[in-house]
């Protein structure tokens, strides 16, 4: 009787599970059915669930039109992860296995600089780039993005870092090798999983970003995805097939990367847990 009465508990909880998921991700599943729908069904009433006279129109636009967005996000993407990875894997190696004086107090720091607003960053930005020229600049925007992921990069290698065993240090250091060396040599290889987790939040953060591209880029020669959309929509408001499928098309590099990670992301999250 209790075997019967937890199955059905069971089966409840799935059943709710799968109909809370399915509510969430019903905004996605409808912006693939609006990009592949034709414009002269969008004003149907009620609107078809399933496009069944679907249209690829959408998606020609977008590789006719928003490829060069697409180009210079990942541009920016990468160049914000490499950025990141290289300040702050050797400040987490330092604050967990150096122990410099004040690291408490940096830290701290490094939780309160991730509660100040994008936009007032943003506003500090273009009024030193505006001195320095580096407003509507792809590198100017990689620094700026870069502001956004290297305090939680640093929490993160910290953590994982603290767990890494220090006799292994200890063992290099008898074999001759400095701090930078061992860093390089054991610390840096045995933290892949923290590197992992680092760039794909890095990439996503700067992906997604547009406080800092609209503030800092707006109008250059050179512009991410979300502007692309952003001006897409002001210019298109009524072809909406084609404007779902910029944002599929925009949704799909962060989706595949946070899918093929998502075995490293989920070590790399709860590092730490275990100090030496």
């Amino acid at each position: 009787m209790n075997s019967l009465h937890g199955r059905g508990r069971t089966r409840w909880k799935t059943a709710l599970g799968l109909a809370l998921t399915a509510l969430m991700l019903f905004p996605v599943y409808w912006m693939l059915n609006v990009s592949l729908t034709r414009d002269q069904d969008m004003r149907k009433s009620p609107p078809d669930l399933l496009p069944l006279n679907g249209t690829l129109a959408g998606y020609r636009t977008v590789l006719g039109e928003q490829l060069p967005y697409l180009g210079t996000s990942l541009v920016i993407g990468l160049g914000t992860v490499a950025l990141t990875v290289a300040l702050s894997a050797p400040a987490g190696y330092a604050l967990a296995k150096l122990r410099p004086r004040g690291g408490g107090v940096l830290g701290f720091l490094f939780l309160v600089a991730q509660m100040i607003p994008g936009i007032i960053m943003a506003m500090g930005f273009y009024a030193i780039y505006l001195q320095l020229g580096l407003l509507q600049s792809v590198p100017g925007l990689i620094v700026a993005d870069s502001t956004l992921a290297v305090p939680f990069a640093v929490l993160i290698f910290t953590a994982f870092m603290s767990g890494i065993p220090r006799e292994l240090l200890q063992a290099a250091q008898m074999d001759g090798a400095g701090p930078w060396r061992t860093f390089r040599a054991i610390v840096l290889p045995m933290s892949r999983n923290a590197v992992v987790t680092v760039s794909l939040f890095a990439f996503l953060w700067s992906w997604s970003d547009f406080v800092f591209a609209s503030t800092l880029v707006n109008g250059g020669a050179h512009e991410p995805i979300t502007l692309g959309i952003y001006h897409y929509i002001g210019n298109n408001n009524q072809e909406w097939n084609a404007i779902m499928a910029t944002a599929v098309v925009a949704s799909l590099p962060a989706a595949v990367i946070l899918v093929l990670a998502q075995r490293y992301v989920a070590a790399g999250v709860t590092a730490g847990a275990v100090k030496d």
